[in-house]
Formats: structure tokens, sequence, C-alpha cells
């Protein structure tokens, strides 16, 4: 690893994995270093100095890795982390990287795809909490109005494999039931968690075709790619070997099972400490 300059990707489960794959599909000639807290999520409920020392630990590990480039494949640590890494950690120890989250490239995704600017976001309690969807979008599309759901039992259901049944279908249409009882008129949905998009056979069940369901992964990995694009000085210090080398603060066996399904290939990782 030490010759190598990958692009890092962290989240605190497997979720991001979902970002990864996108961004790779776009951009395969880089050298990519996945890294999954999953001995420690989820992270939805964590306190936000937890989040904030969880997530600083992870980037840390990572800019040891050699990754010049950091993406927070996360919402919850993008929402609760991802400005006070920026502003007091990489502004102080590290200027020459960079750490980038998710929450404003979707954010400025919206403004094309809502017609009632009317915009539902399910998230982690935390994402929810945080507000951060709320405040980016403000910034970018005053006109818009953005409602919350808190969905905090998704992620289990997706972590424990319960993705097709009807546990699932329950809580997703409870959850939108309640989006829509804020407002009938919300006509996209974000996803706004990266583990959700496993549970979208659900979603398309109770959400009228009318209603558009952004696609994060895809959001990301365009912005990342034209983030490097405005940024050549960053892109001639990543390798390109189309590499991808896994981590995760869990057992390497079971990281390695579920992974592969999420990359639609085998996986194997290694298992280190965070601290």
């Amino acid at each position: 690893m030490s010759n190598s300059a990958p692009i890092g990707v962290f989240d605190s489960g497997f979720g991001g994995l979902t970002i990864l794959k996108k961004i790779v599909e776009r951009m395969p000639g880089y050298d990519y270093v996945f890294l999954g807290d999953n001995a420690r999520a989820p992270y939805g409920s964590r306190s936000f100095a937890t989040v904030y020392n969880y997530t600083l630990q992870a980037v840390k590990k990572l800019f040891q890795l050699g990754c010049p480039l950091v993406v927070l494949a996360c919402n919850t640590a993008s929402a609760k982390a991802l400005r006070t890494i920026q502003q007091e950690y990489l502004a102080k120890d590290c200027p020459q990287n960079r750490v980038l989250g998710i929450i404003r490239p979707t954010a400025e995704a919206l403004g094309g795809i809502t017609r009632t600017n009317k915009v539902g976001i399910l998230g982690t309690a935390g994402t929810v909490n945080s507000q951060s969807y709320i405040l980016e979008t403000a910034k970018l599309f005053p006109e818009i109005k953005i409602f919350q759901q808190a969905c905090p039992m998704l992620v289990p259901i997706v972590e424990n494999n319960e993705i097709d049944t009807p546990g699932a279908d329950f809580f997703v249409e409870k959850y939108l039931n309640l989006l829509f009882a804020q407002d009938p008129e919300i006509d996209t949905i974000v996803l706004g968690c990266t583990h959700y998009p496993l549970l979208i056979n659900s979603f398309k069940k109770f959400l009228p075709p009318s209603v558009h369901i952004v696609k994060q992964n895809e959001i990301v990995a365009h912005s990342l790619q034209e983030y490097l694009l405005r940024h050549p000085d960053m892109d001639a210090r990543l390798s390109k070997n189309s590499s991808i080398n896994y981590y995760t603060t869990d057992d390497s066996s079971l990281f390695d099972h579920s992974a592969s399904v999420f990359m639609g290939a085998p996986v194997a990782s290694t298992s280190i400490a965070l601290n």
C-alpha cells in the first residue's frame, strides 16, 4: 500500500459498498480502499461526539493506508462528522488531504428532480436529527421544502438479511405513510442511508410511479468524477492500477460473505482495529 495512493471509502457498515460499487463502475482505473467499521455499526443512533470520534479514527486509518482522498459513504458520518473533520482536523493536521461527504452532492441534485418542490428524506435518527439535508438544500434551493422521517428499523433489517420479507414491507410502508402524512404532494424521495437501496423492491411496492426515488450512489459517483476533473492536482496524486482493498473492524470472514453480495463479486478483506 505504501507505493499506492488509493481513494478511500468509509462506512460504518456495509451500505457504503453500494456507493463504492457505483464509483468503481464509473471510474474503474483508480485504486480503492474500503473500510467498514462493522464492529461498531450502526452509527445512526449514536451521539454526535461518538460518531465524530469513530469517523475521525477511520479517516486517520485511511490516511495511514495511503489515501489522500476519503469519501464518507455514510449519511450519518457525513451529517455528524464531516464539517468538523474538514474545518478542524484537516485544516490543522492534514491540509494536503481531502475528505468528502455524500449529503451535499445529493442536495445539489434535487433542484433538477422535484417538480412540486417538496422532497422527502428517509434516514437514520442521526441523519434526521442533524438537519443536514434541510440545511444543505436551503443553501442551494430555498424554494424546496424538506420533510424528514427517521427509519430506525431499516438498517437492522438489511444487516440481518431480511430484505425481501413481510417484515421489511411492513416497516417500509409504515415509514412512507408517516412521511406522506406530513405532505401528500411530496414527489421525490431520498433514500438517505446507504443501506436503503437494498430495500428498493419494498419501496417500489408502496410508492406510485410519479414519485422519483433518488439513487444516491449514482449521484455520489458522478459528483466524485466531477470533483477530480475540477481538481487535477488531486487526480494526479491518485494511483491508477484498478485495485480494491477491503478492511473491516469485525471478523473478516463475516464481512466477506455479506460484502460479496453487495459487490456482486468475491471479496477478501483484512481485519483491523481503529483507535
